[in-house]
């Protein structure tokens, strides 16, 4: 079994919350729009670290991070974009390597609107964690905490924490 933290959105703001939040937690995800590398240095120090960056992230963040990571965790594929859409209505950059190639977990940003939804045209899980910075018009910033144990998804958990 794997606990994973997951956040999106930062834009460069940093909560020692983060690690308070993150300290069960065996890896932390982040799903774009980090804003600094000193955020992903901190992260990255806490625990075995995995991202991608956002359409506001520019240079240090795109050289050393990719706009899609596709990997396994357990027994589960997981695919993570920023700009990804949710069921239904995917992004246009995303939606053939979707239906082509479904994972059991897809995992975007972007819309600083926080969404966990199964999608049973193709039986995967999507997970937006929302917004952990304060950059937007978001009123709650969000944390997604959650346990991937074999193929399966467990104990999901949504931190909310005041702007």
């Amino acid at each position: 079994m794997t606990r994973i933290g997951l956040l999106s959105d930062t834009h460069g703001f940093w909560d020692d919350k983060y690690l308070k939040h993150f300290e069960e937690c065996d890896e932390i995800w982040h799903a774009g729009d980090i804003g600094t590398m000193e955020v992903a240095h901190k992260l990255s120090e806490f625990r075995p670290f995995q991202a991608v960056f956002g359409n506001c992230d520019g240079g240090d963040l795109r050289r050393f991070y990719s706009e899609k990571l596709r990997w396994k965790c357990e027994d589960a594929e997981i695919l993570m974009t920023h700009i990804g859409g949710y069921p239904g209505k995917y992004d246009f950059k995303i939606r053939k390597q979707l239906y082509e190639n479904p994972p059991q977990l897809f995992i975007s940003g972007h819309s600083h609107i926080l969404k966990v939804q199964f999608d049973p045209v193709l039986n995967l899980l999507h997970i937006n964690p929302g917004a952990a910075g304060l950059m937007g018009w978001h009123k709650v910033r969000t944390l997604v905490r959650f346990t991937i144990d074999k193929k399966e998804f467990k104990d999901l958990e949504i931190i909310e924490m005041p702007r």
